[in-house]
Order: structure tokens, then sequence, then C-alpha cells
């Protein structure tokens, strides 16, 4: 008994990708089948045409080589369908499409799958699929491959379809229908597909600078405004599998033994005086001897010779995510008459100066370039940098050493950092070394 495995892929290198497993996996090839719509012929560097092909092949434009496969499925060609367009198709499935005669070759693969056991309504969703420019491949396995192939077939890529027909629904989709619609310069036969989602992900808090009138009408303050970042997550469908079965006729043969019986009579003259007992014979009668033979009798009994459960396994792993906040740097001037005395592009900071961030940006790139160029651009390491020049200016940490502020240096950096601080403490501490002079 067969049963009938099917996944629907966004890529055709993914689908190429499937075909290759399952052939070195031992899957025969006149066993799958590949299916992909090509308006644009896109695909045609997968299908070497050969010109010398029979009358049959050459009438329907199928390419008798195979290119992109590697000779790995039988018949891989292009076959242009009248009011549909080039199509790229290969194995089984090819002689039901070449041989609809509708001129629609999503009403063949419709009429394919469900001589293979798939449900009307899932083919009308897969036929769908193909005309939304995905690939179909479709693998008859054996009962006790079933797993194998699926597993095979579980990769990235591939499509959760049940999924992607609510979609279409929701946007009014009520089947396929083979009538060809025009947009643009591609003949299409479906509508648009609508995303239903909820983005539930990143979220970014954004402020701007303001200024606003303290309680001394005289003063103004400058608010120093920070961005912080904030990581949501939210669950993304990456696939699935779908498991089909059907039930097929298959002959098997056993041999049995026989009996037969055989009547053989004999007669022989013979030639001797009568006994007694020749005398009480001597009478009239009948004597019955019966031939028998055994006939083979065939019992059927079904039994339960495998299982098939599907499941679905949990794992998380961490994954840090990297984005850049904006603060406001504040620069102060002196305007000409102060009789304050500070030095132009400084900020005041109890007993020490500290020159802007620009100042020390072009030496934080060269050190970047120096240690950390192997280990991505400098915009990883920039946030790193510009928190060692902060703790530098911040008031708080003046006359203090490192090993002093370290600890809640690293807490403040974890907790909007998401755990990097022994990726990041060496360029941040490099940063507060040479803004406080000691580099």
């Amino acid at each position: 008994m067969t049963k009938t495995v099917i996944g629907t892929y966004s890529q055709f290198e993914t689908a190429i990708d499937v075909v290759n497993d399952l052939v070195n996996a031992g899957f025969h090839r006149n066993s799958i089948s590949l299916v992909a719509d090509d308006p644009d012929e896109k695909y045609a560097p997968y299908v070497d045409h050969d010109t010398a092909g029979d009358s049959a092949a050459a009438g329907a434009g199928i390419g008798a080589a195979i290119g992109g496969l590697g000779g790995l499925l039988l018949g891989l060609g292009a076959l242009a369908i009248p009011g549909v367009g080039p199509v790229i198709a290969a194995g089984p499935i090819v002689a039901a499409l070449t041989g609809a005669g509708v001129g629609a070759v999503t009403g063949g693969i419709i009429g394919a799958l469900t001589d293979m056991g798939v449900p009307e309504e899932s083919a009308h969703i897969y036929a769908e699929s193909v005309h939304r420019g995905n690939v179909l491949v479709v693998a008859q396995v054996e009962d006790n491959r079933v797993d194998e192939a699926t597993r095979i077939m579980q990769r990235s890529g591939l499509i959760d379809i049940e999924h992607e027909a609510e979609g279409w629904r929701a946007s009014g989709w009520k089947g396929f229908d083979a009538t060809p619609i025009t947009t643009d310069n591609r003949t299409v036969t479906n509508t648009p597909m609508t995303n239903t989602g909820t983005n539930t992900g990143r979220r970014m808090n954004t402020e701007t600078t303001t200024r606003a009138v303290g309680n001394n009408p005289n003063d103004e303050t400058i608010e120093v405004v920070e961005e912080n970042i904030q990581v949501g997550k939210r669950a993304v469908e990456t696939g699935g599998v779908r498991v089909k079965s059907n039930v097929r006729e298959v002959p098997v043969e056993e041999e049995v033994r026989l009996r037969q019986e055989h009547v053989e009579v004999e007669r022989r003259p013979v030639n001797r005086p009568a006994t007694e007992a020749d005398l009480n014979a001597f009478k009239e009668g009948t004597i019955e001897v019966r031939e028998t033979q055994e006939q083979a009798i065939i019992g059927k009994e079904a039994r339960v010779v495998e299982e098939i459960r599907v499941r679905k396994d949990v794992d998380e792993h961490t994954e840090k995510v990297r984005d850049t906040v904006r603060r406001t740097e504040v620069e102060v001037e002196p305007i000409a008459g102060s009789t304050r005395n500070m030095a132009s592009g400084t900020v005041a900071t109890g007993p020490t100066q500290i020159s802007s961030y620009e100042t020390y940006e072009p030496d934080f790139r060269t050190h970047y370039q120096t240690v950390y160029s192997s280990l991505g651009d400098y915009n990883r390491f920039q946030p790193a940098y510009r928190y060692g020049y902060t703790l530098a200016s911040d008031k708080r940490y003046q006359g203090r050493d490192w090993s002093e502020i370290e600890p809640e240096a690293r807490k403040n950096w974890n907790s909007q950092h998401q755990n990097s601080w022994e990726d990041f403490k060496d360029s941040i501490q490099y940063s507060w070394d040479k803004v406080r002079g000691r580099r």
C-alpha cells in the first residue's frame, strides 16, 4: 500500500533540494513529481530543451532533457499550455497534465492529485498555490517509509498551505477558477492574499529633544533625552507537513499443497478352483469407490502493522538583537564677553571638563579597526564606546576607579543590551579610560 506525501515550497531551489534528498534516500524517481508555474520563464535554466524529441513531446512543448535537476526526475520540461503560459513539470504527473486537453494546466493538476487520492478541496488549494508562484513536490511512497519522506520534506521554505489558504479565503477566494484574469503583463487566476497577522515584535520608543522653562523666568532647561530599545517576540509560521493516506490493491501470491484422489480399475485373468468364499460372493451386488480432492480457500484478515504519529518538538534558543538608540548630546560653547572660563566644545561635569563625544570618536574608530574589525562593522561597537564615554562624563563617577563602577555599569548595560556585557566590556573600559585621560 502506498501513500501520497505533498510539500509546497516558496523557492524552486528548495524544491530541487527536496527532490535530491528523496532520490538519494532511495525513493524511486518514477514516484516523484514536481510542478511550478513559470509565466516569466525564470526556470528556463533548469531545463535543456531537446528539439529532436518525438512529435507528441514537441507539440506539447516538453523538453526531453533535464538541466538543473541533473537527471534526477524523468520528463522535466516546459509545458506551453494555451491561455496559461509556460509551466515547469516533471515525474508521473506530466502525463496527466499533457493529457488534460482543456488548455488549463491547473485543471490537470486537480485531476492528477485526485487520482492520487487527494481530496478535491485540497487539490484546488494546491492548484491555487502553484498559480501563486509556489512549487509543488509530490511523492508516492510505501507505508513503511512515510515518516522518512516526511522528515526529508520538512525544511525551511515549506509552506503551511492551510494557513495560506485561510488568507486567500479572507480575501474572498472561494476556490480555484481556471478563467484567466489579465493583470499588467501577466495572466493570473487568483486574488491577492492579505496578511491578516498581527505584529507584536520589536517596538521602538522614540522621543525628541524638548526645552522647558524652569521656576526662574531667566532659566532655561534642555532636557537630555535617551531612547530605550524594547524587544518583544512573535510566533511566525515556518512550515509543516501534511500526511495523506490512500488504499491500493496489490497482487500477492502464496503456494499451497493440495491432495487429489484418483480411482483406478484393474482387471486381470485368473484360472483356479472356486473356494467357499468365492461361492458366497457369487451373487449380484454394487461396489462404489469415490474420488476426493482438496481446493484452496482464501481468507483475509485485516491487521494493524504500523502507527504514524505526527508530533511537534519545541526547543528554545537565545538570539542577540542589535539596534541603535539615540541620546541627546549637549555641547556648551562660551559666548564672547562671557566671564565663564570654559573651553569651546566641552561640558562641565564637576572638577573635570570633558570634550564632546565627537572629539573622541576618531580614536574609537582607530581602536575598533585595530582590535574588533573582524567581529563586525563599527556600528555594532559604537554603542559600547558611547556608553564608556557616558560613564566617564557622569558626575556620579568622578574621582572613582573602574573597578568601583564596573558592577553598576554592567548591570545597566545588560538591562538594555540582552546580557552582552562580556562581548563589549573591553571597548567600554577603553572608552572610559580614554575620556578620563588614562590612555
